[in-house]
Order: C-alpha cells, then sequence, then structure tokens
C-alpha cells in the first residue's frame, strides 16, 4: 500500500496530477487511513504508468478510460475493440499530420517569397500575404 505522496515520487508525477487522475476516475478511488490520508494498492503504480504511456501515444484522457475499461474487463472484452480505439487514435494523428504539412507547405511558400535582408518591412511580401484576404 502506498500513500499518495510515494505513489507520486514512485511514478514521477505530482501529487496533484495523481488527484486529477482520481477526479477523472482513471485511478479509481483509494482507500483512506484512520488519519485521511489516501492509501493506494501497489498495482495503481502500473496503472499510473499505463496512463502515462498511453497519454506519450496522444491518447486523451478519455481515450485512456476506455481503455483502462478494457483492460479491466479484458476477459469479457475483445482485442477488435482495444484495436478499434487505437486505430481511431491513429487516424486523428494522421490528420494531424496532413493539416500539420499543409501548414508547413504554406510557410515555406512565404518564406521563399521574401528577399529578407536589412530592408525596411513596409514592403515585407511575407506581411502582405498575411494582411491579404482570401
Amino acid at each position: 500500500m502506498l500513500k499518495i505522496g510515494e505513489l507520486a515520487k514512485t511514478t514521477g508525477v505530482s501529487v496533484e496530477t495523481l488527484r486529477y487522475y482520481e477526479r477523472c476516475n482513471l485511478l479509481g478511488s483509494p482507500s483512506r487511513a484512520a488519519n485521511g490520508y489516501r492509501i493506494y494498492p501497489n498495482s495503481a503504480v502500473n496503472r499510473v504508468f499505463f496512463i502515462l504511456k498511453a497519454k506519450s501515444l496522444g491518447f486523451s484522457l478519455k481515450d485512456i478510460e476506455e481503455l483502462l475499461s478494457l483492460s479491466v474487463s479484458r476477459q469479457s472484452r475483445t482485442c477488435g475493440e482495444v484495436k478499434s480505439v487505437a486505430q481511431h487514435k491513429l487516424a486523428e494523428i494522421e490528420q494531424k499530420i496532413a493539416s500539420l504539412q499543409e501548414i508547413q507547405h504554406a510557410l515555406v511558400d512565404i518564406i521563399s517569397s521574401c528577399a529578407g535582408g536589412n530592408r525596411s518591412a513596409k514592403d515585407c511580401s511575407i506581411l502582405e500575404k498575411l494582411e491579404a484576404q482570401g
């Protein structure tokens, strides 16, 4: 059993983050010691690492809650359900990449049209393109 500070130290996240995860139903409600301190089971360490790993892969807290639910009830759930959640996240990431590539190309275009240098910015082509409507 771990106090919240011990869990924070073991996992490298702040106490406030752990309280937030608890409020989001990602950690569940810990038991309380006689003095009111939160007491987490040792399995909470693995759960926090699960959350951190999922976050690093771009999953939202809502996605993580769904994944945790699938993990807890894995005997009655299918691998296909888990894969569906991951595929949905991949599609979102691919859309973001495509959007960022469009932005990248637009920036390359306006930057390449600018001569740069020490001239006055009065006639700067980048500013002109940003100010142009449409």
